[in-house]
């Protein structure tokens, strides 16, 4: 049997296995911010950075029967190298109110 764990900072409710709480584990993808060509330093005022992600951070080892859930930068960031994680499906039929998504009915990986 698959155990889920919420590698997010959000409660994630799926349909047919409830409320996910966080489990405090939060895997990130190292962000790298550089200054824009000279051209580019300032638009209206304000400063323009370009920010690109690299590796993912703080991602636990894989163990059998356990599925980490995880934010959909970081399921990309992975690029399919861990096929023990997963992220919310978002997609166009996740559960919304006020169109603000309130339950998924599955994963993407």
């Amino acid at each position: 049997m698959t155990h889920f764990v919420n590698c997010t900072p959000h409660a994630i409710t799926v349909e047919g296995l409830g409320t996910l709480p966080p489990s405090g584990i939060i895997p990130r993808c190292a962000t790298v911010r550089q200054e824009v060509d000279a051209s580019w330093d300032v638009i209206a005022n304000v400063r323009i950075v370009r920010q690109t992600f690299g590796e993912v951070q703080g991602l636990p080892e894989a163990t059998p029967g356990i599925m980490l859930i995880v934010s959909g930068m970081v399921l990309g960031a992975l690029n399919g190298s861990r096929p023990d994680v997963c992220a919310p499906d978002t997609g166009a039929d996740a559960i919304r109110e006020n169109g603000q998504i309130v339950a998924v009915r599955g994963f993407v990986v």
